[in-house]
């Protein structure tokens, strides 16, 4: 009875695995790179305003 339902299912289990297809697809497959680059300018901008702060204390008082 064991060997009988053990056999069932190794059948069941090879008749799922034949129905997985792997397939190419028909257009070429598009990867878009277009990513933000802002932290950059910002880093530049806050430097050259530190540095005009520093520069220019009369214009900036606390």
């Amino acid at each position: 009875m064991k060997t009988k339902s053990i056999m069932m299912v190794g059948l069941a289990g090879a008749a799922l695995g034949g129905c997985i297809q792997v397939k190419a697809p028909d257009k070429p497959i598009e990867i878009n790179l277009n990513v933000k680059v802002q932290q950059e300018v910002v880093v530049k901008l806050q430097r050259d305003a530190q540095d005009l702060i520093q520069n220019n204390p009369e214009l900036f008082p606390q």
